[in-house]
């Protein structure tokens, strides 16, 4: 793993002039972030040694590189995921090479199924916390001391001066936005309504099949992490609603130029 990792980097740092520190994962949906970004430089994932490709529809498989305001940034449009049949390590390794390159602040977003009875479809929820029920870890294995300690602390994974910059930016602009712990799951399926129940009861208040493996990673690797979802669709005690992917990327599509103003006011707080 850690020639991959320098092998990619290394391809990286000859393409890229002046490596940005911070680094941004593009959900299901919310990839259009990527065309706010000026002077752009773009690498599709099939020109990058050892990355995976991204099979999914709405995830683009690009890398961008370019600014926001005047801010340098490194972008993920499609991020890979458990369910497609890549093992965590491979679903992470483009936050190791990140770290690699030096970026020092990752910021996430998802599209997830909220089960909190205050939330409805369209809102917005800042990540504070997270409940891991992949079957898998992806830091299972041997430990390099290189990428980071054997038993990381996970007590705030999520920053929080990140998300109270993220809330105060978000009263600015007068858009509502919700708190709370996100559940990850494996997937591909959605939710039942007895898992709906299940992650609630157990303290979740959105469910999706992404993000958790990014974040332990780039914690692991010393990160600060932002991670935002967009509640798509709802599984709310006796209320759960019938969902499809191409619903979820609808929903996604609609709400993304709120997502877009928070994380581009928060990249210029950095």
């Amino acid at each position: 793993m850690l020639k991959k990792i320098n092998e990619t980097s290394s391809y990286l740092k000859t393409k890229i002039n002046n490596i940005p520190k911070v680094g941004i994962i593009l959900g299901t949906g919310l990839g259009n972030l990527a065309t706010q970004i000026t002077n752009r430089q773009e690498i599709n994932y099939a020109d990058i040694p050892n990355f995976p490709l991204s099979t999914v529809e709405g995830h683009s498989g690009k890398l961008i590189i370019g600014s926001l305001g005047a801010v340098r940034v490194l972008a993920m449009q499609g991020r890979f995921h458990y369910y497609e049949g890549y093992d965590m390590k491979e679903v992470t390794f483009p936050v190791r090479v990140m770290k690699s390159l030096g970026v020092e602040i990752l910021l996430v977003s998802n599209a997830a199924g909220g089960m909190n009875p205050d939330f409805k479809i369209g809102d917005l929820m800042i990540i504070s916390d997270h409940i891991n029920l992949f079957p898998e870890n992806p830091l299972r294995g041997k430990n390099f001391n290189k990428l980071g300690v054997r038993f990381p602390d996970m007590s705030a994974a999520y920053d929080k001066e990140l998300r109270a910059k993220a809330k105060k930016i978000a009263q600015q602009l007068d858009i509502q936005v919700k708190e709370g712990i996100y559940v990850g799951t494996s997937g591909p399926t959605f939710e039942t309504p007895a898992e709906y129940r299940y992650f609630r009861r157990i303290g979740g208040d959105a469910v999706g099949m992404s993000t958790v493996p990014e974040v332990i990673v780039a914690v692991h690797s010393g990160m600060r992490v932002f991670a935002i979802s967009i509640i798509t669709d709802l599984g709310i005690e006796g209320i759960v609603d019938k969902v499809s992917h191409e619903e979820v990327q609808r929903i996604a599509d609609i709400v993304q130029p709120k997502m877009t103003a928070i994380m581009k006011g928060l990249i210029a707080e950095l």
